[in-house]
């Protein structure tokens, strides 16, 4: 297993599924998972789904500029730090961003999110 091609694919299917159909980001995340979205903390794949739902802008478009990724402990996990920017439908200026993902293996051979934290960037 490669890190950095599992990180690439892991950031390209999960902004993809955010920007197109948010409510399928749920089965990323497990019970004990947790997220951190601009300070807020949430913990469950239910409550994460339910805060990433309710974010007050229904379309936008991420842009991925760097992935950054390391191995994570004996359990096979990894991090990933992704910066970028964010387009929000109506907005003239993207928002810059920076998102950390702790990914976990699962039994089935894929992985989950276990700690997701997210910050914009202000200049």
């Amino acid at each position: 297993m490669d890190p950095d091609a599992v990180a690439k694919a892991f950031v390209e299917h999960y902004y993809r599924t955010f920007d197109s159909n948010r409510a399928g980001l749920a089965n990323l995340y497990q019970d004990g998972s947790m997220l951190t979205f601009e300070g807020a903390k949430t913990q469950g794949a239910q409550a994460i789904a339910a805060k990433l739902a309710s974010l007050p802008f229904q379309q936008c478009m991420h842009n991925i500029s760097t992935v950054d990724c390391q191995p994570s402990g004996p359990a096979g996990g990894m991090v990933v730090f992704v910066s970028g920017s964010l387009q929000l439908a109506g907005e003239q200026h993207p928002l810059k961003f920076s998102q950390m993902f702790h990914l976990m293996p699962t039994p089935q051979g894929s992985f989950y999110v276990l700690n997701d934290i997210f910050r914009l960037n202000y200049a």
